[in-house]
């Protein structure tokens, strides 16, 4: 058995041929999605945050907002950039909306993506410490995050506080608790997914990856998720872990399928730089008639390995479509190969 659900990265444009011309048609219809996805069966609605583009960038208001209109749907996010936040703020931020969702939460955060904006962080009012990279700054917010989440007390009480305190020092508020096994980490490398299983967080693996063997995508893909699965073992953690990976799936069962995704082009990895002298593999879609769909799915070693797939959505084309998407490969494909 696997947990599908989707991700969106909830794009909005003006323009006439969008299902979502503002930013607030993207967030009312990425809750309506949330609601259909459940309606549909699907386990899990996620969110991709974009900082400086017309995206969803805020994810905590619309996660409340959905765990509101669901009953038990998974929430979550693939991924928040760790660069730009303040760990303290983010986990009163989690723990409520985790609340609100009666612990549905699955945060997925990360060292983020090429960015829309120069060093975009910088405007938020973060700054790499001397002798350290952006990517050691979100590794070391992500352990404070982390930290806090525990619950644990850490800050000296006022002798003279508004309100009475409870004894001993004090923690964030509102504490969720079971909310800290729930966050998981979108990995690019295999160092990184090893470095999030030794501080027992999940894993993401997304649709792109750092070159490390040449190898294709979803072989480079599963061979990461060994190694995370072998270094979560190694540091003894109690409870199991998560491994999620993200694909664009298109089942072609009607004349608008074809129309949008039927090209008819063959679909494979690339291979190109996002940054000066990172190599990425880009992973393939996947888009042909059901039974087609089936076979080629059948093949992908990484998809094997996890136990939950994120369908990447075309939110521009509204929530009717998307949700046809979604039902699409929850009822003809996901059977098919013993996903459900």
């Amino acid at each position: 058995m696997k947990k599908i659900g989707f991700l969106s990265f909830g794009h909005w444009s003006p323009s006439a041929q969008s299902g979502t011309r503002s930013a607030g048609d993207a967030l009312l219809q990425s809750i309506d999605l949330a609601v259909a996805a459940e309606e549909l069966g699907a386990d899990g609605a996620y969110f991709r945050v974009h900082h400086f583009a017309r995206q969803l960038a805020s994810p905590f208001p619309l996660l409340a907002a959905a765990g509101a209109k669901t009953k038990k749907i998974e929430l979550g996010t693939a991924v928040i950039d760790m660069r730009y936040e303040n760990p303290l703020y983010m986990a009163e931020d989690a723990g409520a909306a985790d609340l609100i969702s009666g612990g549905r939460l699955q945060l997925g955060i990360s060292r983020g993506s090429p960015e829309q904006v120069v060093d975009g962080y910088r405007y938020f009012g973060y700054a790499p410490a001397d002798g350290k990279t952006d990517a050691d700054m979100a590794r070391d917010q992500t352990e404070v995050f982390l930290e806090v989440l525990k619950g644990n007390g850490f800050a000296e009480p006022s002798p003279r506080p508004m309100f009475p305190n409870p004894p001993g020092k004090l923690r964030l508020e509102p504490h969720s608790p079971g909310l800290r096994e729930r966050i998981w980490w979108g990995a690019a490398s295999d160092a990184t997914a090893i470095w999030a299983a030794k501080l027992g967080m999940n894993l993401q693996s997304s649709t792109l990856k750092f070159d490390e063997s040449g190898k294709p995508f979803h072989i480079q893909q599963a061979e990461q998720i060994r190694a995370y699965r072998t270094a979560w073992k190694q540091a003894g953690h109690a409870h199991e872990p998560r491994v999620s990976v993200s694909r664009s799936i298109f089942a072609l069962v009607n004349d608008m399928d074809r129309a949008y995704f039927g090209t008819g082009r063959a679909e494979e990895d690339q291979f190109g730089y996002i940054e000066p002298e990172k190599r990425a593999v880009f992973g393939r879609g996947y888009t042909a008639e059901p039974e087609a769909l089936i076979k080629m799915l059948a093949e992908d070693q990484a998809i094997a390995e996890a136990d939950t797939l994120l369908l990447t959505v075309p939110n521009q084309l509204g929530v009717e479509y998307n949700a046809h998407v979604i039902e699409s490969i929850l009822t003809l494909v996901a059977p098919a190969l013993s996903w459900r």
